[in-house]
């Protein structure tokens, strides 16, 4: 008998439907030469320190660094959860083979090996890899079996990420509890540290405190009315970010133009070209849905992987935008599935039916067909299963999806951008605008009202000047030379400070390692030092707010005064820096790729580790302040100082 194992039993279920298995029995299905079982998450992981060396059952610091010299792994101590790993361990041991069928990537590789691993697998394993969980794509992937040595690289990546968050967690989190947490015994407050989850509570509370610390400037704008359109002053820029600084020069300004003429020196037209936004990956929706509809990256990934699931979208944890060019021939199959409930995709249908060549009369953009850009997986698309029996709030994840799907093969919107230049006096003054001449991809956000939805938009490829904010409205028809008079005024305005993180916000914080990056061309290259996988980063968010580290008020985040000490405790820059564990990050997916060892890593981990401890140990924050004798010592960047600060310690020492 061949054993297939799914991820969960809802899979594994649709699986053996496919396969024939039909017989049910406790924790399995049989039939027409198969047992197919399933896991339902982590049935196996890490040891705990007290079962490698009973030194480390009691939290000490003398006992820190804990470094096993092996590591091991344990079935999880819960009763479900054993009675299906017995399950599995017996069907394991009259399989001929095994199939493991559980999620395509990193973690579904960890969690199926180690069980195979525990139950003492003996005999050959085959890997199934699909992307959607449709009757042909399973029957497909079946047909396309590959050695589990294949993924090796994969699954010793996943190995070394649960070994770096044990090695950190648990090593930061015993050294910064016991020396600087409240409290004693079982009272102790605990300091959660983890490889991700710090350096993510690290950026909302730095953003918040350059909030808090905001400091207003007031400046001025010199704009002027001219046919019903308002023109803005071009000033140059010199230190300061604004050009008009004081009332005195701006006053200055307004004076010399007051009672000159305005002159249109030129009118230019550019044509220019919006391309569809790229399709989803999961962090996008789970930004889109957030801004959108206030869902939580926690509640996007949950219907979304119902909805893939249920069959009708691709799996889900994924972190490309791009399809490979195996997909292109399916691309009609696919809309027709869904063309009863979207009306958009008739004009494609129309063309595929009417144009010679078949599916390829569809375009084919690089922008969406990229084999580069794809691995595992690719961008998550409608797989053209019908949309039927969704909750409502999966009706409106699955239609962005699918309406992102059809633009995709829409043409570019086209647009004209215009530039007017004007001189009053010796003052250049500007206003631009933008007309959209077709609207391509924009008529399928067009709803059933004709107003337009607008979706995320990618000007990456804007061939045009002038694609800011400023440049939506159309204007009034210029002629260069032309002159008549104008309202000028100043306005006065004030600089505001950054805006608090949304979960939108953080999530494409936590894929850019904490920069800001507004285009998708650079945030898509940046994507390999993101700190978190796509899949882990609704958790890692999560798991912050259950431990009171930050909560929501309104979209916003806040970091509570728990997370604030946390962060200002923590002294290694590694456990709370955005950009180191980006990098960590791209080590381990060099690791998946062969451009780097799981041991050249492990070494690294090792060392960080101690050096963490080392420096609690060490350091001098978390003692008594001598200078006020009520504070205590903790550590910024370049000295120690006194956590009584904002009361007025004058404690300081340079290091």
């Amino acid at each position: 008998m061949i054993l297939c194992v799914a991820e969960k039993p809802s899979e594994g279920k649709y699986t053996a439907s496919v396969l024939g298995a039909s017989t049910q029995h406790d924790g399995y299905m049989e039939g027409n030469g198969y047992f197919v079982s399933w896991t339902f998450g982590h049935l196996c992981g890490l040891l705990d320190p007290q079962e490698y060396n009973d030194q480390w059952r009691g939290w000490n610091m003398s006992a820190l660094p804990m470094i096993p010299a092996r590591f091991g792994i344990k079935v999880m101590d819960d009763k479900g959860i054993l009675k299906q790993f017995n399950i599995l361990k017996s069907l394991i041991a009259q399989a001929s083979e095994v199939i493991n069928c559980g999620d395509a990537g990193q973690e579904g590789e960890l969690i199926q090996r180690w069980v195979y691993q525990k139950a003492g697998c003996r005999v050959p394993v085959k890997r199934l890899w699909v992307s959607s969980l449709t009757e042909d794509a399973i029957r497909e992937g079946f047909q396309h079996l590959k050695d589990q040595s294949e993924y090796q690289r994969l699954y010793e990546a996943g190995l070394m990420r649960a070994i770096g968050d044990w090695l950190l967690g648990m090593n930061a989190t015993r050294a910064y509890t016991l020396r600087y947490a409240k409290g004693t015994g079982r009272d102790r407050q605990v300091l959660s540290i983890g490889r991700v989850q710090t350096p993510t509570l690290a950026l909302v509370v730095k953003r918040q405190e350059e909030i808090e610390h905001f400091v207003p400037k007031n400046y001025w704008e010199l704009k002027t009315k001219y046919r019903d359109t308002i023109f803005s002053a071009q000033l140059p820029h010199e230190e300061d970010e604004y050009a008009i600084t004081s009332l005195e020069q701006g006053q200055e300004l307004l004076a010399s133009i007051q009672d000159k003429p305005l002159v249109i020196s030129s009118v230019e037209k550019k044509k220019g070209t919006e391309f569809a936004p790229k399709l989803f990956d999961l962090t996008s929706l789970q930004v889109e849905c957030n801004k959108k509809f206030s869902f939580s990256a926690d509640e996007t990934l949950k219907l979304i992987q119902s909805l893939y699931e249920k069959r009708v979208t691709t799996y889900p944890r994924v972190d490309t935008t791009y399809l490979p060019d195996d997909i292109y021939p399916k691309v009609p199959a696919t809309l027709r599935g869904i063309k009863d409930y979207y009306p958009q995709t008739a004009p494609l249908l129309d063309l595929v039916a009417d144009g010679k060549k078949g599916a390829n009369s569809l375009r084919k953009s690089k922008k969406v067909f990229d084999n580069s850009k794809v691995t595992d997986h690719h961008a998550i698309i409608p797989t053209g299963m019908r949309p039927d029996n969704l909750t409502a709030n999966e009706k409106k994840v699955y239609e962005m999806v699918a309406l992102r799907f059809i633009a995709a093969f829409y043409p570019d919107c086209e647009v004209s951008n215009t530039t007017v230049m004007a001189k009053v006096g010796d003052v250049d003054f500007k206003v631009t605008g933008r007309e959209i001449i077709v609207m391509g991809w924009r008529d399928v956000f067009v709803d059933k009202t004709g107003k337009q939805d607008e979706p995320s938009v990618d000007t990456a490829g804007d061939t045009s000047a002038g694609a800011d904010d400023d440049a939506q409205k159309s204007l009034p028809k210029f002629v260069k030379g032309e002159s008549g008079e104008h309202i000028p005024q100043l306005i006065e305005k004030t600089t505001t400070p950054p805006k608090y993180y949304t979960e939108a916000t953080l999530l494409r914080a936590m894929e850019t390692a904490g920069k800001t990056v507004e285009n998708e061309e650079l945030r898509e290259a940046m994507k390999l030092n993101g700190i978190g996988r796509p899949s882990t980063r609704a958790a890692i968010i999560e798991k912050l707010y259950q431990r009171n580290y930050m909560v929501k008020q309104g979209k916003s985040i806040r970091a509570t005064n728990v997370g604030i000490e946390l962060i200002h405790t923590i002294i290694s820059p590694l456990l709370k820096s955005a950009e180191l564990t980006g990098l960590w990050e791209k080590k381990l997916r060099e690791i998946e790729s062969g451009d780097y060892t799981a041991q050249q890593f492990l070494d690294e981990l090792k060392n960080m580790t101690q050096n963490v401890v080392l420096d609690v140990k060490t350091s001098k924050a978390g003692m008594l302040c001598p200078v006020c004798r009520r504070g205590t010592i903790i550590r910024g960047r370049t000295r120690y100082g006194c956590s009584r600060w904002r009361e007025g310690c004058t404690y300081a020492e340079e290091f």
